[in-house]
């Protein structure tokens, strides 16, 4: 994920409930397996574990 570093991305992610959603983050960090970004569903900043995230693809022309 370190490469998404800045940029906005749609991902598919599961909770550790297992509860599957999709989500629109602006990716701020990466350290280790711990992504830090803008969550635009929740419009706050949230941490995801990079295990969790199941799919991922860059949102092109989106203003984060």
């Amino acid at each position: 994920m370190e490469k998404y570093v800045g940029l906005t991305v749609d991902i598919i992610y599961v909770d550790r409930k297992g509860r599957f959603t999709q989500r629109r983050i602006t990716v701020h960090s990466v350290r280790g397996d711990r992504i830090r970004a803008y969550d635009h569903m929740r419009n706050a900043l949230r941490v995801f574990r990079a295990e969790g995230i199941l799919a991922r693809e860059p949102v092109n022309g989106y203003a984060s």
